[in-house]
């Protein structure tokens, strides 16, 4: 992500200069956003929701289409704002921000009509006899989004697709690193004319986005750190407003002893160095099984002394996307290796390019007890630690206080999902990095510090809702309408009314 650094303040509005953090150089400014404008946007966005909420769910559907085609028209421009504002490599930009924002436009355009749709419910009991049960999916309203620094355009897009289709208005609050590439989404949806004040972009810092929590939107949804996450959780709850929190984690990969070495090395490597370790579901600790240990670690620093790192032309991993990760990352190496762990690869910056570069790194004879491997690093490294079997590998992946995703390596598949279910997280990969977000079908969302809530899935869009009972009575009402008086008569009928229900064969039978 770019660079920040306060600029120079024009009429009286604070403004934030970039920087890339591939060569440094200077990409741009935005003006921060205040609690005025959020108030002011939130207004203007509360009275385009009104006629948007009641259009049909089709008609929705036809600006997502749009938006998808323009896409496809113009990624080019869109991947080369993502790459010089974050530093990623041109293949992460395209699978992490285009090719997943393509897929969910696709695929939430297409489901929303019947995920959404009123649905009719059989009664149980006796109540089936009298009553009749809709459930409709109502829009919340207005809904804020602030989005994180790793997957800029990504986690502003999709969680905006799906609150849209909804019919709910938005306002997305990118983060101030990478404001342009969250921006884009915005951009992208006026030109495919979605109708004006239903999608506003608020560019800023933590002063914008708390405006925004506090504001009085039916419901935000977070990504970003725990620290921060706990904040906003506080001030929805004060607010009696619903949120979804994804807040990182600390994935587990456990390797078994039958493990195919070459796919499980392969996958470390990807799960820990994709979009540099800057995401949320990265490969963080290791845990291969000893017997299988020694040539595991071989395979693995093979691939990761094979990768190349740069900014330009074909490279495989890209720059740290701010300095504070790039400071935090060095610390925990450093932490490991001054405690007895030894770097076989990298462990350092890369003392050849001019940005915010750390070489991959591959870390062996890590403990526990190490920053390395119990706080959430989100870097290009590997800390493998070695373990006595599998047993032990599942005590220690369920040791942290995350619980994001994780993954299990085995040829015996039935075994690994086993083991896969008893990690305490929120999705677990077999035999393959963690990607659980990707698949849009699958609730993705954590335990623990990782977060609250789920996003994607068939839930996920109706998080975006509320779902009203409607219920109708069969006669009229003419039930209802000889409730009153009590009597004892009416008592004594009751309590036979439930010894033949609940007590008779037939009772419970239609029950």
């Amino acid at each position: 992500m770019a660079i920040v650094n306060a600029a120079e303040d024009l009429n009286g509005r604070r403004r934030l200069s970039l920087q890339s953090p591939a060569n440094l150089k200077l990409i741009g400014e935005i003006e921060v956003n205040t609690e005025s404008d959020v108030k002011s946007a939130l207004a203007r966005a509360r009275k385009a929701q009104v006629a948007w909420g009641k259009r049909p769910i089709e008609e929705r559907v036809t600006y997502m289409e749009k938006a998808l085609q323009i896409l496809l028209e113009r990624q080019d421009e869109f991947v080369q704002v993502i790459m010089e504002e974050s530093g990623k490599a041109q293949t992460e930009a395209l699978m992490i921000e285009i090719f997943a924002a393509c897929d969910a436009l696709r695929y939430f355009s297409r489901r929303a009509p019947k995920i959404l749709k009123s649905e009719k419910h059989s009664m149980h009991g006796v109540l089936s006899f009298t009553k009749r049960l809709k459930v409709n999916y109502r829009p919340l309203g207005v809904v804020g989004i602030i989005s994180p620094w790793n997957g800029p355009f990504i986690l502003s897009i999709n969680p905006t697709v799906q609150a849209l289709l909804a019919g709910n208005a938005v306002l997305l609050k990118p983060s101030e690193v990478t404001p342009r590439s969250g921006g884009l989404a915005g951009k992208l949806f006026e030109e495919a004319g979605l109708p004006e004040d239903l999608l506003i972009v608020l560019q800023g810092d933590g002063e914008t986005g708390a405006a925004l929590v506090e504001a009085g939107v039916d419901k935000i949804a977070f990504t970003g750190s725990v620290g921060t996450g706990k904040k906003v959780a506080l001030a929805c709850a004060k607010q009696l407003i619903p949120c979804t929190l994804e807040l990182g984690g600390k994935d587990p990969m456990v390797v078994c002893a039958d493990a195919n070495l070459d796919n499980a090395a392969a996958g470390a490597v990807a799960g820990a160095v994709f979009n540099t370790g800057q995401y949320c579901c990265g490969t963080e600790r290791i845990y291969v099984v000893e017997s299988v240990a020694d040539a595991f670690i071989e395979k693995v620093v093979d691939k990761v002394k094979s990768l190349r790192q740069g900014s330009e032309g074909e490279f495989d991993v890209g720059a740290m996307f701010w300095p504070r990760q790039l400071d935090l990352v060095e610390a925990h190496v450093q932490d490991a290796i001054d405690q007895g762990a030894k770097a076989l690869v990298g462990g350092r910056r890369n003392p050849n390019l001019e940005g915010l570069y750390y070489e991959p790194t591959v870390l062996v004879d890590v403990t526990h007890d190490m920053r390395i491997m119990e706080e959430e690093t989100f870097g290009p490294v590997l800390p493998i630690m070695r373990v006595p079997d599998e047993e032990t590998a599942i005590a220690l992946a369920n040791d942290t206080s995350f619980g994001l995703s994780g993954n299990v390596w085995s040829k015996d598949v039935a075994k690994a999902e086993e083991l896969a279910e008893r990690i305490d997280t929120g999705s677990v990969c077999v035999n393959d990095m963690a990607m659980a977000y990707g698949v849009l079908e699958a609730p993705f969302g954590g335990r623990k510090n990782s977060g609250l809530g789920q996003v994607n899935g068939d839930g996920g869009l109706r998080s975006f809702c509320f779902a009203q009972s409607v219920i109708t009575d069969r006669f009229g009402g003419k039930l209802t309408a000889s409730h009153y008086p009590y009597s004892l008569e009416k008592d004594e009928g009751m309590k036979k009314f439930m010894r033949f229900l609940w007590g008779s064969k037939l009772g419970r039978f239609i029950s």
